[in-house]
């Protein structure tokens, strides 16, 4: 035991001795401003947030004509999230998000917890129409958004 207590205690000294780095990537260069920039021209703005905001939005629908409702859940939870996220790197698209973040995906999940298809339609719907006035209201309206029509995800139930 007293050689175990000896080992443990060498082997902490010398890993608290160690010189710790900084780690850094090949291509991220420059001053730690110009690679705080670089790093967020990477994650981008709201529009890498737009594309998997479009592809949850897919799943939500095609979860729904299946009832597959606990992944409907969790594509709205990821719709939610997406947005909270998408904010923090562009919060002067906020007030266009409040209306969607406070009724439309709320709504949606009370559509939800019923575990119904025609209301789920109904408030997918009303989702979708939000989504087009969002889009107005940012000065895109030619950012059109349908209910699928076609399935691209092989998740079925």
């Amino acid at each position: 035991m007293r050689y175990f207590i000896i080992l443990l205690s060498l082997m902490l000294f010398s890993a608290c001795s160690q010189k710790t780095e900084t780690a850094q990537g090949k291509w991220i260069k420059g001053t730690e401003q110009e690679k705080l920039q670089i790093i967020e021209n990477q994650f981008r703005g709201f529009d890498n947030t737009m594309v998997e905001i479009g592809y949850r939005y897919q799943e939500l629908y095609w979860a729904g004509q299946d009832e597959n409702w606990e992944y409907a859940d969790y594509q709205l939870e990821k719709i939610q999230k997406a947005i909270e996220n998408g904010l923090e790197r562009r919060p002067k698209r906020s007030e266009s998000a409040k209306h969607f973040l406070d009724v439309t995906l709320p709504e949606m999940g009370k559509a939800l917890a019923k575990r119904d298809t025609a209301v789920f339609n109904k408030n997918f719907q009303v989702l979708t129409n939000s989504c087009i006035s969002c889009h107005a209201m940012e000065r895109v309206p030619f950012f059109t958004v349908k209910t699928p029509t076609e399935r691209q995800s092989p998740i079925r139930r």
